[in-house]
C-alpha cells in the first residue's frame, strides 16, 4: 500500500490558474510536470487532458483513448454508482469541491477497454474539483486526485491489507483476517507472505507504528498518551517494535521531527 497525507489547500490555486487560460499549451506542459495525477475537463464536461502521472497510475497508455472521448458528467460509475453526482455538478456551476475517499474504479477501465488489467487491485483518493473562469463562464475544470491508498496484486492479498489498514487501531486477529477474504488462516498466511514479502503480522505492525508516528507530531499529546490513543501501552512490548521499525524510541523520533 502506498499513502499520501495531504494538507494543501487546493481551492487557492483556482485564480492561479486563470492566468494560463491564454496559453492552454503551456498550462498542459505545466500540468505534465506535476507528480500527482490531473485530468482537466472542458466545460461541457469532456476530458481535454490528462497528465503523465495519471495515464501511470491508471496503467493507460494514451491519453488519445480518454482526451475528447470521456465525459465525466455522463459518467455512471462515479456519478450514481459512487453517489457523487451532486459534487461533480457543483464542480461545472464553478464551485470548488472535493470528494473524499473515492474508491477509484479501476475495474471500469477494464470494462470500457481503455486497458487489459487493472494496475491496482483498489484504490481510495481524495479527488480536488478546481474551477477555472474566464471572465463570468466556467473555462475549465482542473481534477487533482490525491492518492491515500492503492492496494496492488492479488485481490484476496490487496483485502486482506485493506482490513488491516482499517483495524489497525484493534488487536492482531489473523483469523478475522482471513475471515474476511474466505480464506484458511494458514492458506492466508502463506500467499500474504508469498505476495506482499512480509508477514499479516509484520504489515499490520507496520501499519500501527505509522499512525504512531502520526500522532507524535502532536506535541499536546504525552508518549502515553499518544500510545494510548492506538490501542498500545507506552510501557509494553509495542515500544520495542517501534524502535525496531524506526530506529529511533518514541522520544527520539519526536525530537526528530521539525
Amino acid at each position: 500500500m502506498k499513502s499520501t497525507n495531504n494538507q494543501y489547500d487546493f481551492s487557492k490555486l483556482s485564480e492561479s490558474f486563470q492566468t494560463l487560460l491564454m496559453n492552454p499549451e503551456s498550462m498542459f506542459q505545466i500540468f505534465d510536470l506535476f507528480p500527482i495525477p490531473i485530468e482537466i475537463f472542458a466545460h461541457d464536461g469532456f476530458t481535454i487532458f490528462v497528465n503523465q502521472a495519471s495515464l501511470d497510475m491508471t496503467g493507460v497508455q494514451d491519453a488519445g483513448l480518454l482526451v475528447g472521448k470521456y465525459n465525466v458528467l455522463n459518467d455512471p460509475v462515479c456519478n450514481d454508482q459512487l453517489g457523487h453526482r451532486y459534487s461533480i455538478q457543483r464542480a461545472f456551476r464553478g464551485e470548488y469541491t472535493i470528494v473524499t475517499n473515492f474508491d477509484a474504479p479501476a475495474q471500469d477501465l477494464v470494462d470500457r477497454g481503455i486497458i487489459k488489467e487493472k494496475n491496482f487491485e483498489k484504490g481510495y483518493m481524495d479527488v480536488h474539483f478546481i474551477p477555472v473562469k474566464n471572465g463570468e463562464r466556467l473555462a475549465y475544470v482542473v481534477c487533482a486526485f490525491i492518492v491515500k491508498s492503492i492496494y496492488l496484486g492479488r485481490p484476496d492479498v490487496a483485502t486482506a491489507k485493506e482490513y488491516m489498514n482499517q483495524h489497525w487501531i484493534d488487536e492482531f486477529d489473523p483469523d478475522a483476517v482471513a475471515k474476511v477474504v474466505n480464506l484458511s488462516p494458514a492458506h492466508l498466511r502463506s500467499l500474504f507472505k508469498q505476495h506482499a514479502r512480509m508477514t499479516m503480522y509484520d504489515y499490520y505492525k507496520k501499519v500501527k507504528v505509522e499512525h504512531i508516528k502520526e500522532k507524535l507530531a502532536d506535541r499536546s499529546l504525552s508518549i502515553a498518551e499518544v500510545f494510548n490513543a492506538c490501542g498500545e501501552d507506552s510501557r509494553g512490548a509495542f515500544v520495542r517494535t517501534f524502535k525496531e521499525l524506526t530506529g529511533m524510541s518514541p522520544t527520539e523520533f519526536r525530537n526528530s521531527l521539525k
